[in-house]
C-alpha cells in the first residue's frame, strides 16, 4: 500500500509537472498518428499498430499505457485516414480516448508532400473509489467516496510537410476545445506539439535517423531527442533522452517483402512488419524508486497496387 501511496503522489507531480494529459510514449516516432491527425497515411500504406508502455516498472498499480492505431492513404482522392484508441491507468485514474482522424494531401513538387488533418473523439475519465487518507481526517471532501467518471468531446488539429525517406516537420495541437469534466472538475489543458526529423545516409547499408519532439501545455513543456541508426533498411538501435526525465536506449527490427493478390489476383501488394523495444532509465527523483520504464510496438503495413489489365482485341479472321 506504501508503494501505491508513493506512486500515486508521485504521478500526481509528474503530471502536474508536465501537462500530462495526453499518453507519452518514447519510441513516438512510430505513432505521430495519436497526436498529428495530419500523419495519417503518410507512408502511402495501411498500418496497424499495437503500443504497450508499462512506466515506472516496479510500483503497485504503475502507470500502464495500451494503444492501437490504423492508418492508411486513399491516393485517389488524396485523403490519409486513421484511427487510434488508447487506455492508460495511473493508480486510481483510468483514461480510454476513441479518435477518427482525416488528412488531405497537397503534392508540392520534388516529391514533398503537404498534408492538415483534423481529429475528432470522445475522451473518458475515470477515478476509482479505493483511497485511504494520509492525514486523520476520515471524510475529506476531496477525496472521492464514489467511483467517478465523464465523458468529453475531443478535437485535434495538424499539419505536416515531408519529403519521403528524407525529412519532416509537424505541428498540432490537442484537445483543442478545451472541454470541461464537471463530474471531476477538471479541465482539458491544450497541448502544442512541434516535431521534426532529418535522415543522413551514411553508407550505402547505414542511415543515421534523427528526430526531435517537443510539447507544452503553456504550463510545462518536454523535449525528447532522438537519433536512430538503420542497418540494411532491417535492423536500427538509438538513443532517446528526455531532459529531467530519463534516458532511453531502443532496438528495433523491420522486414519488407511483396507478394501478390488482390481482387485480380495479379495485384502486387508490398507488406512490412516492424517491431521495436525501448527501456527507460529514469533520470529523475523517481529513480530511486523506480525500476525504469519498458515500452513495445508491432506494426504491420500493406498497400495494393493493382497491375493494368490486358486489353483483348478480337480478330475477325478468327471469329
Amino acid at each position: 500500500m506504501k508503494r501505491s501511496l508513493i506512486v500515486f503522489v508521485f504521478g500526481c507531480l509528474y503530471l502536474a509537472s508536465n501537462g500530462q494529459q495526453d499518453p507519452q510514449f518514447t519510441q513516438w516516432m512510430f505513432d505521430k498518428i495519436s497526436f498529428n491527425p495530419a500523419a495519417a497515411g503518410l507512408n502511402d500504406m495501411h498500418c496497424i499498430s499495437a503500443f504497450a508502455r508499462d512506466q515506472w516498472d516496479g510500483f503497485d498499480k504503475d502507470p500502464k499505457t495500451f494503444m492501437l492505431n490504423y492508418e492508411g492513404f486513399q491516393e485517389d482522392i488524396n485523403l490519409g485516414i486513421g484511427f487510434t484508441l488508447y487506455g492508460e491507468s495511473l493508480g486510481q485514474e483510468r483514461n480510454t480516448v476513441a479518435r477518427v482522424a482525416g488528412a488531405y494531401r497537397i503534392p508540392v513538387g520534388n516529391g514533398d508532400q503537404f498534408q492538415a488533418g483534423v481529429a475528432f473523439g470522445l475522451y473518458n475519465k475515470k477515478l476509482g473509489n479505493d483511497w485511504i487518507a494520509i492525514d486523520p481526517v476520515t471524510d475529506d471532501p476531496v477525496i472521492p467516496n464514489n467511483e467517478t467518471a465523464d465523458n468529453s468531446f475531443d478535437m485535434s488539429l495538424g499539419v505536416v510537410y515531408q519529403r519521403q525517406n528524407e525529412f519532416y516537420a509537424g505541428l498540432s495541437m490537442t484537445h483543442l476545445t478545451g472541454a470541461d469534466l464537471d463530474q471531476l472538475s477538471i479541465t482539458m489543458a491544450r497541448h502544442l506539439y512541434f516535431m521534426g526529423g532529418y535522415n543522413f545516409p551514411l553508407t550505402g547499408d547505414l542511415t543515421l535517423r534523427t528526430n526531435l519532439l517537443a510539447k507544452t501545455d503553456f504550463n510545462a513543456s518536454i523535449f525528447d531527442v532522438n537519433a536512430n541508426v538503420l542497418y540494411q533498411d532491417m535492423l536500427w538501435a538509438g538513443l532517446s533522452f528526455r531532459p529531467g526525465d530519463a534516458l532511453a536506449p531502443m532496438v528495433g527490427y523491420q522486414y519488407s517483402w511483396e507478394g501478390v493478390g488482390g481482387a485480380t489476383g495479379r495485384d502486387r501488394i508490398p507488406q512490412k512488419v516492424m517491431v521495436g523495444y525501448s527501456y527507460d532509465v529514469t533520470t529523475s527523483e523517481i529513480k530511486n524508486y523506480s525500476d525504469g520504464s519498458h515500452e513495445l510496438f508491432v506494426t504491420y503495413c500493406f498497400n495494393i497496387i493493382a497491375n493494368p489489365l490486358l486489353n483483348k482485341h478480337a480478330n475477325p479472321r478468327f471469329l
